[in-house]
Order: structure tokens, then C-alpha cells, then sequence
């Protein structure tokens, strides 16, 4: 279907004013239109693995599997200031992630993908992987699926620079399809100390894989969504994480019921009773 089709439009613009509706929002900025990502984006994939242990250089071999190196900067980062851990994250990005060749992902990418947002975050949201939009730009959630979630940030009361996004894999999978284990294990590490530094309160994964990822488990992410859980990836040094699962955005945009709309906004809600915003 082409991109100027009128019916393709009045559909885009049906969705965004049900969307408000259901949100209970008059407006929110705007991001720049693209066309809907491909099937393949949010498919159910094989189950991913469990988290593996760091493979970067300061990661001592004697650490649990799972564990932020006790000797490394990382430990310290919730103590340290914004600035501080803003710096950690910059750090990370310049010296490690955009010149990452762990896996073949790195051979077909334009730009990396690290995420971005507030250092100081209380809810941190996490997607699968990069899609064109994102390659291109470098940023998270920028296509459509992206004006949904900012949709969806502004409905909880929050700018989408209040939050942290990011991504399972740093770089986009070839036509968008879901990373292979070793793909993911290759960006775990990056994925585990992001969280470290920012140490939110709560993480919303958005999708199967992303869900699968951050909880170890085979589960579905309709059986999943909507169930407190917990990311054990910080332990034994830090904390467990509150983990609310819910759909993907580019899922809700192609499978646009109100069923789906209103489960999404109720594990939304479940966040902000759970973090005293309502």
C-alpha cells in the first residue's frame, strides 16, 4: 500500500485520536511520521536465553553470573551523582557501544542504538531491538511505534525525557527480525549496566522478547503482562527491579482493539500506583 494512501491516513489518524481518547489526553508532541514497522518487529521468537556474565574487559572472571563487577565503576554508580552517572552512560556509548563488533549485527548498521533519557529515572522502559527509523537516527522509538509510547508517557504525567529508553540489542536485526541468542548475549552486559547506573524503580518491558530477556523465561508476553515480576540481573550487589510487562507499541498498532488499548493502560496504571503517581 503506498504511504500517500488516503485510506492508510485515515486509519493512522483514527488510532491516534482513539489512542488520546483512551488516554484521557488533549495533546502530546509530536514525532516524526513513519511508515508501521515491518511483521517481523514484535513476533514471538524462540525463547531468549538466560543472562549471560559480562564479556567486557572489566568483568572479572570470579564474578556470579549476572553480577556488576564489584571492582568497576559501575558498582558505585547509584551513589554517584546525575552528572556522574550521565557521564558513566556517555562513556559507555563513545568507548564501547557504537564501535561494538561482538556480533554480525554491527556489519549491517547504520548507527547503534544505546538508548536515551534521564540518568535519574524512575521507570525505564525496554524494547526488543532497533528498527529502520532507529538506525538511521540513532535514537529509540522514533517511528510510529515511538509517537505511540510517548502517548503513553505523556498519559502517565511524564515527559519522555523523564524516562529511560532502551533496547535488548543495540543494533538493528537484518529486516527487523527478533535477535538470535547470540546477538543478545553479545548486548546483554551493556543492557545490565544501563540499568545499574540509572537503577530505576520500575521497568516496563514492552514485548515478548524484551520480557523474555529481563525475566529468564520462556512464558509468552500475553501470559506475562499485566504480573509484577522482578529483574534479578543486579544481584548479588544490588537490588531486585519491579518488572510490569506489557504489549509492544508496534503490536498495539496492528492489533488496534480496545481490548488491547486497555490492557496496555492498565499495566501503565499498575506503575504509577505502584511509584505513588496517581
Amino acid at each position: 500500500m503506498s504511504e500517500t494512501d488516503p485510506n492508510r491516513r485515515m486509519r493512522i489518524a483514527r488510532q491516534h485520536v482513539q489512542t488520546d481518547q483512551l488516554l484521557g489526553i488533549a495533546s502530546v508532541p509530536q514525532g516524526e511520521a513513519a511508515a508501521p514497522p515491518p511483521l517481523d518487529e514484535t513476533a514471538e521468537p524462540a525463547p531468549a536465553p538466560a543472562a549471560a556474565a559480562p564479556t567486557d574487559s572489566t568483568t572479572a572472571s570470579t564474578e556470579p553470573s549476572g553480577a556488576v563487577p564489584t571492582g568497576s565503576p559501575w558498582s558505585a554508580a547509584p551513589e554517584l551523582d546525575r552528572a556522574a552517572r550521565q557521564q558513566l552512560l556517555e562513556q559507555m556509548d563513545r568507548d564501547e557501544v557504537s564501535c561494538c563488533t561482538k556480533c554480525p549485527l554491527s556489519e549491517g548498521r547504520t548507527r547503534t542504538v544505546f538508548g536515551e533519557g534521564d540518568p535519574d529515572a524512575r521507570i525505564m522502559f525496554i524494547g526488543e531491538g532497533p528498527g529502520q527509523n532507529e538506525d538511521e537516527q540513532g535514537r529509540p522509538f522514533v517511528g510510529r511505534a515511538g509517537e505511540l509510547l510517548n502517548k503513553q508517557i505523556a498519559a502517565m504525567g511524564l515527559e519522555r525525557e523523564q524516562v529511560f529508553i532502551a533496547n535488548v540489542v543495540k543494533c538493528r536485526p537484518p529486516n527487523n527480525r527478533a535477535p538470535t541468542p547470540a546477538e543478545v548475549d553479545a548486548c546483554e552486559p551493556y543492557l545490565r549496566r544501563q540499568i545499574q547506573g540509572i537503577r530505576p524503580d520500575a521497568i516496563i518491558t514492552l514485548g515478548g522478547p524484551a520480557t523474555k530477556l529481563i525475566l529468564d523465561t520462556k512464558l509468552g508476553i500475553t501470559r506475562l503482562r499485566g504480573t509484577w515480576a522482578t529483574y534479578d540481573g543486579l544481584l548479588p550487589t544490588g537490588p531486585q527491579v519491579p518488572v510490569m510487562p506489557t504489549f509492544h507499541p508496534a503490536y498495539l498498532l496492528r492489533s488496534y482493539t480496545e481490548d488491547n488499548r486497555r490492557r496496555v493502560w492498565s499495566d501503565l496504571q499498575q506503575v504509577m500506583e505502584r511509584l505513588g503517581m496517581k
